[in-house]
């Protein structure tokens, strides 16, 4: 079943759960989008195929906020806003236990690998590296992690992974950046937890916020919130 925030002319707003794809790969599973049209399909009764514009991503294993947009007209303007960095997006990630109130912003310079789907931590020489620049706050200490607030000043591939895997911070379940086990869902803990912008169209400010996955280490972080 999608979990939808926000749906209006031209966006709807999904709470993505981890394991969904966002888009296609080489899998072929059935992707976040193929659900969203389904159900555009069915409940406005559209003949044809169904437009949906991408605008971002998530990674299978993530959760969170995915905006889609219906109409072309909100799409482009969409794409444009992102390039601008005028949507702010805020994110949930559990990690390895660190001082609560830390502050901290990260700049490093990243490299993807395509054959690994995997991005490295490499100097700022390096003419095919993209600058990746995160601040974070922990905002929560558990008995053997810490939950960190992130906001994003720029969107790079595992960008949140990388920067705080090379820190010794992996999050938890994520074996691809380090941490020693994964979860048992095959899940990571990190949620695009809030996301504030313009609407597109309608000009009106938008502020959505979406829980996290239901499991025992979330729970806790909600009711302890």
């Amino acid at each position: 079943m999608l979990e939808i925030l926000f749906e209006d002319n031209h966006l709807i707003i999904i709470n993505k759960q981890p394991g969904e794809l966002t888009q296609g790969d080489i899998t072929k599973d059935q992707t976040l989008g193929d659900k969203v049209k389904l159900y555009i399909k069915k409940k406005y009764n559209k003949p044809g195929d169904v437009f949906l514009g991408i605008t971002h991503r998530l990674d299978r294993p993530t959760s969170g906020l995915i905006i889609f947009s219906k109409t072309s007209k909100a799409l482009s303007r969409l794409n444009k806003m992102f390039k601008n960095n005028e949507i702010k997006k805020t994110y949930w990630a559990i990690v390895k236990k660190i001082p609560e109130n830390e502050k901290r912003k990260l700049e490093n310079h990243l490299l993807k690998n395509q054959k690994q789907n995997k991005s490295y931590i490499t100097n700022s020489s390096n003419k095919k590296a993209k600058k990746a620049i995160l601040y974070y706050e922990s905002i929560l200490n558990l008995e053997n992690y810490s939950l960190l607030k992130i906001k994003l000043e720029t969107g790079r591939h595992h960008q949140i992974r990388t920067q705080l895997s090379y820190i010794g911070m992996p999050i938890k379940g994520d074996l691809k950046y380090g941490f020693s086990r994964p979860n048992s869902d095959g899940s990571i803990h990190l949620h695009s937890r809030m996301i504030n912008f313009t609407h597109p169209v309608s000009k009106k400010q938008i502020k959505i916020i979406a829980n996290p996955p239901k499991n025992k280490i979330w729970n806790l972080c909600l009711n302890m919130r």
